[in-house]
Formats: C-alpha cells, structure tokens, sequence
C-alpha cells in the first residue's frame, strides 16, 4: 500500500499554528500569507485523510490524530535543521538574552520559545524572569537584548498587545466582602500596584495591604488561601481562581483598564544576527 508523502512545509505551517494558537499569527512566522497556510493545513489533511485541527471562532483544538502527527512533525524539522547544520554549518549561531515578566511567560513566551529553538539550534537563549519596572532599566542599560515587557511610558519599545487587568479571588472565601479590602500587591514600583492604588483612591474604596510580593507565585499564594483579594493579568489567572465582575453594588471593585504589552530591544544587541532572529519571531508571534 502507497501512503501519501507529508511535505515538510506542510508540516511546518501546522507546528506553527498550533504553537502561535492561529493561522493569522502563524503566517508571519512560517513568512506565508494565511490563506497560503490555511492551504498547507488543508492539503495536510487530505493526506492524512483526517483533521489535525478544529477551527472554532476563537480558539483552534488540536485532534487526536493531529496531536499523534505533533510529535512526528516536531521530530522532522528537528531532523531537518540538524542536518542543514551537518551540510552547511549552523545558519545561526550566538547568545540571547531575554527577559520577561512570570505572568507572560508561559502565555505568551512559550510557543515564541518553542518555534525559535525548533529553526535555530544554534542559538543559546539565556532567560531571565523579572517585573517589567525591572526588565526594563536592563535592557536600557544593555544587561538584557531583548524584553517582553508592560510599558511604563507610551512608544517604548515595538508594541505587541493590549493586556487586561483584572481582580481575582478564592470564591469559598469572599474575600471582597471584607472592610477594609485586604488586598495583596507587587513591590513598590510595579506598575500593576500603582494602577490598584489609584483605582482604589479614586473609588474612595478602603482597602489595606495584607501582602506584597515581587513574584507572580507569591501573588496566587496569598489570593488562594483567602489572604486577600489581587490584581493579575488576564493570562495568568489560574481556573481555580475567580475573576471577579458583576459584584453587588456595596462590594463593586473599581475597573483597571489594560497594560500595553510591547518587545523592548537594546540597542547594543542592533549588530546580532540571532537578537535580530528572536526579535522578527516575537514580533510575528504576538503582535
């Protein structure tokens, strides 16, 4: 029996939409129109004469048998990349170092992450996870090359996306009943605390900081046993945690708006072939 061939580009477009999340953050890391992926998707499947994917209105839903090609079309390019490197020497080679916030991390770094090691084995990535308001003087001062960050100032940096701020509670514990709010904060500086405070203040909300924390860890810690009430980032709510929203008028929480999230660059790292690689995929994956 004959079996069809997967061709490699096929497989590439595919590992790109489920590691971007969509055909439209796909195609600029695959450098591709989305229709020519969505093209790729199709013929993939008609090969495999299976789906690989559920295209839903807002999300994609790998299948079984997509999510059993996965671990093959992973494997392949790796093949594929080794051996370019085996023939021709390494296409890219050299150190980045990146930072970025705990709550956007696993979000929002890890299929950036995911897609670049795959295309570039050459490139050693170094990783630091810190606050934005401590990111950010680093890359200033060329300590780090590159940054996903919360903006401190408008056009700082090449902006990606709006991110939500949003309150969170342990539901069995009600902590937003309580008066004064016991509320658990970042350290001094962060931006998040401030746009809490002064929330707050303008609502003329009594509150009392019970926690702070540096760390995102720290954060869910005190909000999961009760402690308190906190402000996250949309993305890094876990499920067991409640947003909290439509509360009776006597318990309302003041609305936080959004942070600006962008990809800061130093300019010392200009002249690196793989800061340059690592930026195009950051700004392809998230914008």
């Amino acid at each position: 029996m004959n079996h069809p061939d997967f061709q490699i580009d096929w497989l590439r477009s595919f590992v790109a939409v489920v590691d971007a999340g969509s055909l439209s953050a796909a195609a600029p890391v695959v450098h591709r129109s989305q229709s020519a992926v969505s093209m790729q998707l199709k013929k993939l499947e008609s090969a495999l004469g299976r789906a690989v994917l559920l295209r839903g209105p807002r999300h994609l839903q790998v299948t079984p048998a997509g999510a059993e090609l996965l671990t093959y079309a992973r494997r392949m390019l790796e093949l594929q990349s080794e051996t370019q490197t085996a023939l021709f020497g390494p296409q890219l080679a050299g150190l980045v170092r990146l930072g970025v916030p705990d709550d956007y991390a696993a979000s929002y770094l890890t299929p950036v992450l995911r897609s670049f090691a795959s295309r570039h084995l050459g490139v050693e990535i170094e990783l630091t996870c810190e606050q934005s308001t401590s990111l950010i003087p680093r890359v200033v001062r060329g300590e780090l090359d590159l940054a996903l960050v919360s903006r401190d100032k408008p056009r700082r940096g090449q902006f990606l996306f709006q991110e939500p701020l949003v309150w969170v509670a342990a539901a069995r514990f009600e902590a937003w009943r309580r008066d004064p709010l016991p509320i658990a904060v970042y350290e001094a500086g962060s931006m998040a605390r401030t746009a809490t405070l002064s929330a707050l203040a303008a609502k003329r909300r009594s509150y009392r900081i019970v926690y702070h924390s540096s760390s995102l860890a720290g954060q869910l810690a005190a909000v999961e046993s009760g402690l308190a009430v906190a402000v996250l980032t949309r993305c890094s709510v876990p499920s067991g945690l409640q947003i909290l929203q439509n509360l009776p008028a006597e318990f309302d929480l003041p609305s936080l708006g959004s942070m600006d999230v962008a990809v800061l660059r130093s300019s010392a790292s200009l002249r690196s072939p793989a800061v340059d690689a690592m930026y195009e995929q950051m700004v392809g994956t998230l914008s």
